[in-house]
This record gives structure tokens, C-alpha cells and sequence, in this order.
């Protein structure tokens, strides 16, 4: 790899059940192919073991997001190209740590919460649009969509996974960060 090369990170915001994960993982292989270092920091993985212990509140969501941040940074700067995958409900954070990364293309992974509940598996979204769980980011709790991001993937069925990770990657190569394939 060229001196050119420089670490980044793809930041995925977007309520839960959007399809960050899934967008993720198929870009995960794709750019380990075109030779970079790869890693993936899933909201769920990262709070059962970085931010174990952390609840819901406003003040644990933007501790759980500025470690992420802080863990992407890291990457970033080793070259290593760094994939989060989190709500991230709250724009003040999101953009604090945009500022403290620099090299950072956000992502929202956009769905209606009727599109989201229908797909929820877990039923998370029917109980609280019943008022069985508080808290939850979009119903209960705001949710902060981007004002400009990068890339705006449609999971509502307007698109496929594998047509949102390609623009994704159309998005990295027109803002320099990967070569054409």
C-alpha cells in the first residue's frame, strides 16, 4: 500500500434495526479485498464488553458513543480503517466526534419506525409503542437524524443492503478515501 493511504472511519447512525450492522458486514470483506486493515465496532458488541455497566440515560448513551469514538480514532490514526455501528441518537456527539477524527464519512441508515417495528424480531418496537419500555431511542427517547451526512442508505426497502454498501464505497472513492475498484 501506498504512503497515500491513511486510516478512516465509516460512522452508521440510524435507529434500531436500520441495517447498520448488515451494511457494515458486507463492507467489512469488501475493503479488507482492496487491501486495508479493517475493523468493525458494533454498538451491541462494544456495550457488552467497552462500555459494560453503562445504562440508557442521556449521559451513558454519549459515554458509550464517545468511547467508540475515541476507539475509531485510535484506528483511524494507526491506519486502520475503522467501521462504527451504533444509534448514536444525540447530532451534538456525533459531530464532536466527526471533529475529533477528522478523516469520518457519516452514514445514516434511514427506516420509518413502521418499516423497523414490522421487522423487529424481538418485538422491541411493539412494546414501546405500547409504553412497556421506556427510553427506547425513536419512540420514547429522540433520536437525531444527521442534517448533512455523507451517505443517506434507505433500508425501508428502496434499496437493497448490497445497493447501500456500494454507494457507501462510490461515496469513499469520490472523497479520495479508497481507490476504484
Amino acid at each position: 500500500m501506498s504512503s497515500e493511504t491513511t486510516g478512516f472511519t465509516i460512522w452508521f447512525t440510524g435507529l434500531s434495526g436500520s441495517g447498520k450492522s448488515t451494511i457494515s458486514e458486507i463492507l467489512e470483506p469488501e475493503l479488507r479485498e482492496r487491501g486495508h486493515k479493517v475493523e468493525v465496532l458494533d454498538g451491541d458488541v462494544v456495550r457488552t464488553n467497552l462500555s459494560k455497566g453503562l445504562g440508557f440515560s442521556k449521559e451513558d448513551r454519549d459515554t458509550n458513543i464517545r468511547r467508540i469514538g475515541w476507539v475509531c480514532q485510535v484506528l483511524t490514526r494507526n491506519d486502520v480503517v475503522a467501521i462504527a455501528a451504533a444509534i448514536s441518537p444525540y447530532r451534538e456527539v456525533r459531530d464532536e466526534i466527526r471533529d475529533m477524527i477528522g478523516r469520518f464519512v457519516e452514514v445514516y441508515v434511514e427506516a420509518p419506525i413502521s418499516v423497523l417495528a414490522e421487522r423487529d424480531v424481538k418485538g422491541l418496537y411493539k412494546k414501546a409503542l405500547a409504553g412497556e419500555i421506556t427510553g427506547f431511542t425513536g419512540v420514547s427517547d429522540p433520536y437525531e437524524p444527521p442534517v448533512n451526512p455523507e451517505v443517506t442508505c434507505y433500508s425501508d426497502g428502496r434499496e437493497t443492503p448490497q445497493e447501500s454498501a456500494q454507494r457507501v464505497l462510490a461515496k469513499l472513492e469520490e472523497l479520495g478515501y479508497l481507490r476504484p475498484a
